[in-house]
């Protein structure tokens, strides 16, 4: 059949009207959100970087919050807490991590005590700051004093004499098990970092885990704490990180130095559904001023690119 001049302009017409058919639009990627430890400013000298220098440089650069080592505050008294609370609401950012130090592996339970206890007091802290989680760490036997003589030996101590592996792991479960209710009360969770003694090797870290086995344990993957082929270990953790600290080495760095490839890096995160906060870890001998900057730029490329 014919199609008349009429026809074809009515049609030529409609199609005009008609909205385009738009191809299916694909899932969003997670948001990453990108802040700064300010470790990042002071890698435990004898003078304190400022916390409250470290939020102003961190908005200033672009920065969305910062990560804040509990032994680099000044103080725990409110007025300085209070000072901390009321740079970052002038600077924009969110103060999003606490990143404490505690040790389980104690086989004396009135030493635990006093860690189960500091622990239950940074949570308070971390409330009180507005932080939604603090860093925790298993511990360790503390067999080989000298830390980077431990570097050297892979992370892997001999358990005290009498003790066995076992009993640290319960140890460290037991405590954390103590922490829950009072995580749950503040509405602030523990994040497991693979920071050392037991948690260096991820079956440790995933052992201590499962065994918890809830919500107000979440788990802190650092680029940087892994022995031996690193991309295959941070896969098996991806899945479940609720945060990670991604480490640089600018200017060498002040215990070893590693050259981590954040693509990759970023490619393994995104593929497990990583969603949280990805918190910057200057640890080179650059001076932060310019080793920062770098290394969020490094960053924003691999996990925006």
């Amino acid at each position: 059949m014919k199609t008349t001049r009429r026809e074809m302009l009515l049609a030529s017409a409609a199609s005009t009207l008609l909205p385009a058919i738009a191809p299916a639009a694909q899932a969003p990627q997670p948001r990453i959100r990108f802040g700064v430890s300010t470790y990042s400013y002071w890698h435990f000298d004898k003078v304190k970087y400022p916390i409250e220098k470290v939020i102003t440089d961190a908005a200033q650069l672009g920065f969305e919050g910062v990560e804040i080592l509990h032994r680099q505050m000044e103080s725990e008294n409110k007025a300085y807490l209070n000072k901390l609370k009321r740079a970052a609401w002038d600077n924009g950012v969110s103060l999003f991590f606490l990143s404490i130090h505690q040790n389980f592996v104690r086989p004396d339970k009135a030493a635990r005590q006093k860690d189960i206890d500091h622990t239950k007091r940074c949570l308070d802290l971390a409330a009180y700051l507005g932080c939604p989680a603090i860093r925790l760490n298993s511990g360790r036997w503390s067999t080989i004093p000298d830390f980077q003589k431990m570097l050297d030996a892979g992370g892997k101590e001999p358990p005290i004499e009498g003790y066995q592996d076992d009993d640290a792991f319960n140890w460290c479960i037991e405590s954390i098990n103590e922490c829950l209710p009072h995580a749950e009360s503040v509405g602030v969770a523990m994040a497991l970092e693979n920071h050392w003694g037991l948690t260096t090797q991820v079956d440790g870290l995933l052992r201590i885990y499962k065994a918890v086995n809830s919500p107000w344990l979440v788990l802190n993957v650092d680029t940087g704490n892994f022995f031996g082929e690193p991309y295959a270990q941070l896969e098996r953790l991806a899945p479940y990180a609720s945060i990670v600290q991604a480490k640089t080495y600018y200017g060498g760095g002040v215990y070893y130095t590693l050259e981590p490839d954040f693509k990759r890096i970023a490619t393994i995160l995104r593929k497990a559904g990583f969603k949280g906060w990805v918190s910057l870890e200057m640890e080179g001998k650059e001076n932060a001023q310019t080793a920062v900057p770098k290394s969020l730029d490094v960053l924003r490329k691999a996990f925006n690119g």
